[in-house]
């Protein structure tokens, strides 16, 4: 009985604190949804579908305004997730938010998973098609426009031939991590990719952990 009621409290108070951490979760960010879209459509504006332009243009105004929180080496890392592969460019990652540009020059397809975080896409080049179950359409996000995937939600999404998105995730970013590893250790066994993955983005969030970015 004595074991039961201890384990009774810890769970309480360990509820106690996420449901405090979360309900305060704004006071982390240092990005806007509604800013990196702005940004992107001036970089789409300015480049088109120079893509490399356009990433540049992006990374160049984030680290002009966000000092020491952004990574400015690219860094593309193959990334399997859901069943879709692309590469990937981490910019940002600590533990409420990550930023990264994510793709493929021949297209991919899979599952969105259900975190976390709030999930938002933005187009940088090409068109992402979206489904949800029920629907008999599919939703269509072409270059300049924002997929808003919410926390908690699920769909199966589909890059047709080259595509890139800057995707920005704000929430709980550590148990995101578990879906981006899956696919590594079940199925691909790209180690390689899977060590590059966890320590650039280790790096990035002990780095901003480390200037005080939570």
């Amino acid at each position: 009985m004595r074991v039961l009621s201890f384990i009774g409290i810890v769970i309480a108070l360990f509820s106690s604190l996420c449901y405090f951490l979360d309900s305060r979760l704004d006071k982390f960010y240092i990005f806007d949804p509604s800013q990196l879209h702005e940004l992107s459509l001036k970089a789409i504006e300015l480049h088109g579908n120079d893509t490399t332009s356009v990433v540049k243009h992006i990374v160049a105004d984030l680290s002009g305004k966000h000092p020491g929180h952004v990574n400015v080496e690219q860094e593309w890392i193959f990334n399997n997730a859901g069943g879709a592969m692309g590469a990937m460019y981490v910019i940002h990652a600590s533990i409420t938010e990550y930023l990264i540009v994510f793709g493929t020059a021949v297209g991919t397809e899979g599952h969105s998973g259900r975190h976390t975080a709030d999930d938002y896409f933005n187009i940088i080049r090409g068109t992402q098609l979206a489904f949800t179950p029920g629907s008999f359409e599919p939703e269509i996000y072409p270059q300049g426009s924002v997929h808003h995937l919410p926390r908690g939600a699920v769909k199966q999404y589909k890059m047709e031939e080259a595509c890139f998105a800057l995707e920005y995730a704000r929430g709980w970013i550590p148990p995101m991590l578990f879906f981006g590893f899956a696919d590594g250790l079940t199925s691909t066994l790209d180690f390689p990719s899977l060590w590059r993955t966890t320590y650039v983005t280790a790096r990035e969030m002990i780095g901003n952990l480390g200037a005080g970015k939570f």
